[in-house]
C-alpha cells in the first residue's frame, strides 16, 4: 500500500472527526463537556461504545490470539455480559439517582474526603498507564507499518496523534465522543467483516460454508475446564463479570458515556443493548481469527512468531487494496476510540474531584477544563514516550499489569459502601488501598508453589476487591448509614 495513500487516508480520516467536533461542540459550555447535557440518544451510546470498548490492542490481538487459546476468550466475554447486566440494574439506578457527574462523588458521600480523593486517583492512575500503553502499543504498530515510510519519528507521530485528538475533544468533551465513537465503531466493525468477506471469496465459500469451516476448525474450540489453568471457564466467567464491573460500571470514562442519556431507563437500555452488540463484534473477531489461521495454512504463508503481526500483514499483503484500506481505518479508530475517551474521562475526573469545579463561574469553568485536558494530554505523551525510551516488551507490560492492581480498591470500596453500613476510618482508607493490591501482587507471584500450581488469571482482581473490604471491616464500626 503507498505511503501517500496511507498518509491521506489517516489525516481524511481525522478531518472528518475534527467537522463532527465542530457540529457537535457549538455553543457547548461546561456541562455539555462533563454530561452533553443529559440528551444523547441511547442508541448512539450504545453502538459507539463497542469501539471504546475493544481497544487498538484487542483489534490485533483477539484474532492472533485464537491460534493460542482457541476460542476460550468468550468464556470471558459471557462473564462481561452478566457484568453489563449488572451494572444496568445496580450501578446505573444508584449514578442517575444521585445525578453524578464524577462517579467517584459517590464515595464522597459515603466515606468523606479521603476515600473520595483514593478513588479517584487511583482512576487517573489506572487510565493514565492503560491508555499510554494501548496507544503505544498500536501506535508502533502504525509506525512501522506506515509511517517510517516518510522518515516521521515516533515522538512526532504521538504528538501529532495526541494534538488532533485534543482538537476534537477540548470543546465539545463527551458530547463530540458519542458522536464520533459511533463512526469509528462503524469503521472497526467493517474492517472485520470486510476481511472476513474477502478470505470467504477466495476461498469460494458461502454463508452455510463459512460457518461450517469455522466450528469444524480445532481453533474454534470453547470450554476449557482444567481447573489449574488460567484459561478455565470458571475463572474467566467470574473473572469478565467482575473485571466490567469494575472496569465499566466503577470506570469513570465508560459510565460517563452512559451518564448522557437522558434517564435512567434509556441508560440501562443503552446497556443492555450494547452487550448484545459487543458479545456479536467479539464473535466476528474469534471468527475472523480462525479464517485467517486457514488461509494463511492453506497458502503455505508462515505464521509469525508473534501472533498480534498476523492480522496486519494478512490484511496489507495479501487480501488486496479494500481490505487494507479498512484495515487501517479499523486500527485507527480502534486506537483513538478509547484515548478520546479516556482523555475527556481524565479531564472529568481531575476537575470535578480535585479542582472542585463546580465552585466557579463558568468563564473560570472554561479555563480551568482546558488547561486540564491540555495537562493531560501532554501528559499521555510523556508516558508513551517513556514506554518507547524504556524499549522493554517486558517491562512496559508490567506496568501495565501494576495499574490493573489499582481497579481492585476500587471495587473494594464502592461493594463496602454499596452493601455495608458501617462507618470507616475516613483518614485510614489510602492506606488499606495500598496495603490491598501489594498483598495481591506477592500471592500472584508465588501462587503456584503456595496453591499446587494453580494460576492466578483475572480473577486476581476479585482477591484484590476482597482484601479491600477486609482492610476496610478493619477500620471501621457499627453505625447507621443511608445508602
Amino acid at each position: 500500500m503507498s505511503p501517500y495513500l496511507v498518509l491521506g487516508i489517516v489525516l481524511g480520516y481525522f478531518v472528518v472527526l475534527i467537522i463532527i467536533s465542530w457540529f457537535t461542540s457549538r455553543k457547548a459550555d461546561t456541562q455539555a463537556f462533563f454530561t452533553a447535557n443529559r440528551k444523547s440518544p441511547w442508541y448512539l451510546v450504545a453502538f459507539g461504545m463497542v469501539g471504546a470498548t475493544l481497544s487498538g490492542v484487542t483489534f490485533i490481538s483477539v484474532p492472533g490470539e485464537v491460534g493460542n487459546s482457541a476460542f476460550s476468550y468468550l468464556q470471558f466475554v459471557f462473564g462481561n455480559i452478566v457484568g453489563y447486566w449488572l451494572v444496568a440494574g445496580i450501578l446505573l439506578p444508584l449514578y442517575y439517582r444521585m445525578n453524578l457527574v464524577s462517579i467517584y462523588s459517590f464515595l464522597d458521600t459515603r466515606f468523606g474526603p479521603k476515600s473520595y480523593k483514593t478513588g479517584s486517583f487511583f482512576f487517573l492512575i489506572s487510565k493514565l498507564v492503560g491508555a499510554a500503553f494501548r496507544l503505544f502499543l498500536v501506535a508502533g504498530v502504525l509506525q512501522i507499518a506506515f509511517f517510517d515510510a516518510f522518515n516521521i519519528p515516533f515522538a512526532l507521530t504521538v504528538v501529532v496523534t495526541i494534538a488532533l485528538i485534543w482538537v476534537y475533544t477540548f470543546k465539545g468533551g463527551i458530547k463530540t465522543i458519542v458522536w464520533t465513537d459511533t463512526l469509528q465503531t462503524l469503521f472497526l466493525v467493517s474492517a472485520v467483516v470486510f476481511t472476513i468477506v474477502a478470505i470467504s471469496r477466495s476461498m469460494n465459500l458461502n454463508m452455510a460454508g463459512l460457518i461450517e469451516t469455522i466450528t469444524e476448525d480445532n481453533n474454534s474450540r470453547l470450554f476449557f475446564w482444567d481447573w489449574r489453568m488460567g484459561n478455565n471457564f470458571f475463572k474467566q466467567f467470574i473473572s469478565g463479570m467482575f473485571i466490567t464491573i469494575v472496569m465499566v460500571g466503577m470506570d469513570q470514562d465508560m459510565m460517563q458515556k452512559n451518564l448522557t442519556c437522558k434517564n435512567k431507563r434509556e441508560a440501562q437500555k443503552n446497556m443492555l443493548v450494547f452487550s448484545l452488540a459487543f458479545l456479536l463484534t467479539v464473535v466476528l473477531f474469534l471468527c475472523l481469527g480462525v479464517m485467517l489461521y486457514i488461509f494463511a495454512r492453506e497458502h503455505g504463508i508462515s505464521i509469525p512468531e508473534t501472533t498480534d503481526d498476523l492480522y496486519p500483514m494478512l490484511a496489507l499483503k495479501y487480501f488486496g487494496l479494500p481490505v487494507g484500506i479498512a484495515f487501517l481505518l479499523g486500527i485507527t479508530a480502534a486506537a483513538y476510540s478509547s484515548a478520546d475517551s479516556a482523555l475527556t474521562a481524565l479531564t472529568t475526573s481531575f476537575t470535578v474531584d480535585f479542582l472542585k469545579i463546580e465552585r466557579f463561574d463558568e468563564k473560570k469553568k472554561q479555563r480551568l477544563k482546558m488547561l486540564s485536558h491540555l495537562f493531560f494530554s501532554v501528559l499521555l505523551i510523556l508516558v508513551i514516550l517513556l514506554f518507547k525510551a524504556v524499549n522493554n516488551e517486558s517491562i512496559v507490560v508490567a506496568v501495565f499489569k501494576v495499574a490493573g492492581y489499582t481497579y481492585g480498591p476500587i471495587l473494594g470500596l464502592f461493594l463496602f459502601g454499596i452493601y455495608s453500613k458501617r462507618k470507616v476510618n475516613d483518614k485510614a482508607v489510602p492506606a488499606v488501598a495500598i496495603i490491598a493490591p501489594v498483598l495481591c501482587y506477592f500471592i500472584s507471584i508465588y501462587s503456584e508453589l503456595l496453591f499446587n500450581g494453580y494460576q492466578f488469571g483475572f480473577e486476581l482482581l476479585i482477591l484484590n476487591g476482597a482484601f479491600t473490604v477486609l482492610g476496610l471491616l478493619l477500620i471501621s464500626k457499627k453505625h447507621a448509614v443511608k445508602n
